[in-house]
């Protein structure tokens, strides 16, 4: 992600850091009106999530998670920018005339070629099979699908559903093991993780890493994302928050900090074992 500097004319631009540099230029087959009308509340209208609502009207946009056009090579003809999360997505014109939105990969550039299949070259941003060993009959000489110590991303769980691990900007797992009909993978989060072999990924890391310096400058920023405000319990009154009541910078009063229903948080454990 580019850094750029402005002119502190207002309080966005004296704050901001990482402004991104993208253009849409949208098609109409591959995108869609969503209704976001429930904003985090249920039938009822009671807020069930909170700090929800607002934001900017969003078009969905396609994106082509199975990679399921098989030995065609595609061109990337655009990068541009997603509102339903937070990469970037390429326009991808193969050559039977299809046209697809993919995951933006790390290293990839406008007019790179990519290409999905069994059999094909370990280059960012092609997407191909956790196989074993296989063996190529002209010269009789074995070679792996993907090495072990690939970075990879849009990985699939279940076969032919299309990735679902690894999606997020500047994520990428790794292939530690390959034994049986599973292969080893280290996640973004240092999970450790078996998946079969027959599943397919993309090579490379997803792009526009650095998120973490991203400074969205004002809080209007926030509420165009569709975030409302947080607001702390020590701050409540009782009735509102187990942490709530007091006076002045009073502390929460308990052994363990809670949720706002009273249950362990920050810190405890919530994962279910099985």
């Amino acid at each position: 992600m580019a850094i750029d500097l402005y002119k502190t004319s207002n309080s966005r631009t004296r704050n901001e850091i990482i402004k991104s540099k993208a253009k849409s230029n949208l098609r109409n087959n591959l995108t869609y009106g969503q209704h976001r009308c429930n904003k985090g509340r249920n039938v009822r209208g009671i807020i069930t999530s909170r700090h929800r609502g607002g934001g900017h009207k969003r078009l969905y946009r396609k994106i082509d998670f199975r990679r399921n056009e098989k030995d065609i090579y595609g061109k990337i003809i655009t990068r541009e920018y997603d509102p339903n999360r937070n990469a970037f997505i390429c326009l991808i014109h193969y050559g039977d005339g299809e046209k697809r939105y993919i995951l933006h990969a790390k290293g990839t550039k406008i007019g790179n070629t990519i290409v999905s299949g069994t059999r094909v070259p370990i280059k960012i941003g092609n997407a191909l099979p956790l196989s074993a060993v296989f063996i190529d009959k002209k010269d009789e000489s074995t070679s792996t699908n993907m090495p072990l110590g690939t970075s990879i991303h849009n990985i699939e769980i279940t076969l032919g559903r299309g990735g679902q691990l690894v999606r997020a900007a500047g994520t990428r797992a790794k292939l530690i093991a390959k034994e049986g009909k599973s292969a080893t993978l280290k996640l973004p989060s240092g999970e450790v993780r078996l998946i079969s072999q027959n599943c397919s990924a993309t090579v490379g890391q997803v792009g526009k890493g650095g998120l973490n310096r991203k400074s969205l400058g004002k809080a209007g920023s926030k509420r165009w994302l569709g975030k409302r405000p947080v607001v702390r319990g020590v701050v409540m009154n009782p009735v509102d928050h187990p942490h709530g009541g007091g006076t002045g910078k009073s502390p929460i009063g308990r052994k363990e900090p809670t949720t706002p229903w009273g249950y362990p948080t920050l810190g405890r454990r919530s994962r279910k074992k099985n």
